[in-house]
């Protein structure tokens, strides 16, 4: 299924693994859509640079996209540093990052035995690449240039992007909103699909504070544009995720305390994918990082 068919594909700008879709002005969506995980990387031009939110999971480089699409000089922010998110970081040396011990953590790359379930012949719908060592995959190291906060503002040229930290899914976690163009992006915090709450490095009640931050956003926005799946969403669908998020947390029927296991759980119309320490409002040590799969 193509979730984004609806949306202008830009031919000239894609390749055998990445597609990128015309999603608003001097905005392109980049999508992986072969692996499962469907990872969404954003390219939003200004008149002197480009950020780049997101680079992707890191099987193919993502660079060469986007100098097809700009030469401007590209900023670096992820969305949050689990592993689908910053492989292609290496590539770029303007890499932003929140400063958190979660986040230096994480900057050391990933070893295949922490990422490499996601790298199977069942992880793709078509024939992996060529000349990629699915058994020895790895995500590269990669070093901050500098360090932002809440409320930072990067002008990329009559361009205002306002950095949002919505920690919850992850302690780093961020969201992008441009005023002017009346754009949210808010990477795994809100996605079109399951919204993974699941590993020790989540914590329930600062997500469900983020969720709660961004619903008083959304009035002001037209377009959501998650990292996972489909590219854009109208404006509207985070109040039901907040509504969502309240039954998750207090309806203690929807779950064993002791089970550990993943937690399929549809509330609403609302996917998620969490996990009963997780709802008990239990984290792990975040000092350590996380790749996205690390398990309680």
């Amino acid at each position: 299924i193509n979730f984004n068919e609806k949306f202008p594909f830009s031919s000239s700008y894609s390749d055998g693994w990445f597609h990128v879709y015309k999603t608003h002005n001097n905005v392109y969506s980049i999508v992986e859509p072969y692996q499962y995980q469907e990872s969404i990387s954003h390219l939003i031009i200004g008149e002197n640079k480009a950020l780049l939110f997101d680079t992707g999971i890191g099987l193919i480089p993502i660079r060469p996209i986007i100098k097809k699409i700009t030469n401007l000089p590209i900023i670096v922010l992820n969305s949050h540093t689990h592993f689908d998110h910053v492989g292609g970081n290496w590539e770029f040396s303007d890499v932003r990052a929140i400063e958190t011990s979660y986040t230096k953590a994480n900057m050391n790359g990933f070893e295949n035995k922490r990422i490499g379930q996601d790298f199977t012949d069942d992880s793709f719908c078509k024939e992996p690449p060529k000349n990629i060592d699915l058994h020895n995959i790895y995500t590269k190291e990669w070093m901050a240039s500098s360090y932002i906060k809440n409320g930072d503002i990067i002008d990329l040229g009559n361009r205002k992007i306002e950095i949002l930290h919505v920690p919850g899914h992850t302690p780093d976690a961020l969201a992008l909103l441009d005023k002017e163009q009346r754009l949210l992006f808010t990477g795994d915090t809100y996605y079109d699909a399951e919204l993974w709450l699941y590993v020790p490095e989540t914590n329930i009640k600062n997500y469900q504070n983020s969720i709660d931050r961004l619903v008083t956003i959304e009035t002001q926005v037209d377009y959501i544009f998650g990292a996972h799946r489909t590219v854009r969403v109208d404006t509207g669908i985070l109040k039901n995720v907040r509504e969502a998020v309240k039954k998750l947390t207090s309806d203690k029927n929807l779950f064993e305390k002791n089970d550990i296991n993943q937690l399929f759980i549809r509330i609403d119309g609302i996917d998620f994918v969490t996990a009963a320490p997780v709802l008990e409002g239990k984290q792990g040590d975040t000092s350590k990082g996380g790749s996205g799969y690390d398990t309680w």
